[in-house]
C-alpha cells in the first residue's frame, strides 16, 4: 500500500512538472506578432519556437516573381458560389470565410476553398511591380495540404466582391459581421487567368512552408476609395516584406 501511494505521488508529481513545462510552450505558441516593431515581421522567427520557420526557412513567401520558366501548366478549374458565411477583423486582415462547396482544380487535384483575406500594399510583385491590394483565397485538400490563388489589384473600376465584403467589413479587432448580400469569390477574379506556380509559406506566423502559390498574372481592378476604406480599418500597412527567392522554379503558364 505504502509503494502504491508512494508511486502515485511520484506519478502527480511528474505529471504537474509536465504541465509546468508545457504552459510556457503552449504560450509562446500563441505569442503575439504584428507588423511592425518588436513584434515586427524582422523578428517573428524570435517571437515563438512554433514560428522559428520565418526566420529559417528557405521557402518562404512573398516573393518578386521574375524570370518565369514558361510551362504548359493546365488552367485552374474554378467552381466557386456564394461562398461567405461570415467576415471578421482579426486584428491583421479582414477575412471572409466560405461557406462549404467552393473548390478549385489544379492538375486533378481538388482544393476546397475556407476563406479569403486580403493585404494592402501587395506581399507578392510581379517583376518588380507592386500593387495597392492583394487577396489571397486559401485552399486545402483532403490531407490539409494548402493552395492559394493570389489576385493582385490595380486600381480602377469598382471590384462588386470587394464591395459585397467591404459593406459590413468590421471595423475593430475581433468583432464579426454576416454578409448583407451573397457574395461570390469569382468576382474577385480577372477574365484573364493565367498564372505562376511555386512552393512557397503562409505569409503570416507560423510561416508554414509546403503551400502551392497560384498567383494570377493579370490583375483585377479595384477602386481608389476601396483601397482607402480597407487601410483605415487595418490602421496600417499588413504586407510581410519580400523574401529570398533561393533559386525556386517559378512556372508560368501560357
Amino acid at each position: 500500500m505504502r509503494a502504491s501511494r508512494r508511486y502515485t505521488s511520484v506519478l502527480l508529481a511528474a505529471l504537474a512538472g509536465t504541465v509546468l513545462w508545457l504552459a510556457p510552450v503552449l504560450r509562446a505558441q500563441e505569442a503575439h506578432w504584428s507588423y511592425s516593431g518588436e513584434e515586427g515581421p524582422e523578428h517573428w522567427g524570435k517571437l515563438s519556437p512554433a514560428y522559428a520557420v520565418c526566420g529559417q526557412g528557405k521557402s518562404q513567401s512573398p516573393i518578386d516573381i521574375k524570370g518565369a520558366t514558361a510551362a504548359d501548366l493546365k488552367p485552374i478549374q474554378f467552381e466557386y458560389g456564394v461562398t461567405v458565411g461570415e467576415i471578421v477583423n482579426n486584428g491583421h486582415t479582414i477575412q471572409a470565410n466560405s461557406a462549404p462547396g467552393s473548390k478549385i482544380t489544379v492538375d486533378g487535384h481538388v482544393y476546397e476553398l475556407k476563406q479569403f483575406h486580403f493585404h494592402a500594399p501587395s506581399e507578392n510583385r510581379i517583376a518588380g511591380k507592386s500593387f495597392p491590394l492583394e487577396g489571397h483565397l486559401v485552399h486545402t485538400d483532403r490531407e490539409g495540404k494548402l493552395a492559394v490563388v493570389a489576385v493582385m489589384f490595380r486600381e480602377g473600376a469598382a471590384n462588386d466582391a470587394v464591395a459585397a465584403v467591404w459593406a459590413k467589413m468590421p471595423a475593430k479587432k475581433g468583432e464579426k459581421a454576416k454578409p448583407a448580400s451573397p457574395v461570390d469569390a469569382g468576382a474577385l477574379l480577372p477574365k484573364q487567368r493565367s498564372y505562376y506556380s511555386f512552393s512557397g509559406s503562409l505569409t503570416t506566423p507560423p510561416c508554414t512552408e509546403g503551400v502551392r502559390w497560384l498567383v494570377i498574372k493579370e490583375p483585377a481592378t479595384v477602386s481608389h476609395q476601396q483601397v482607402e476604406a480597407f487601410e483605415r480599418v487595418m490602421e496600417h500597412h499588413n504586407n510581410r516584406p519580400l523574401q529570398a527567392s533561393n533559386d525556386r522554379t517559378v512556372l508560368g503558364s501560357n
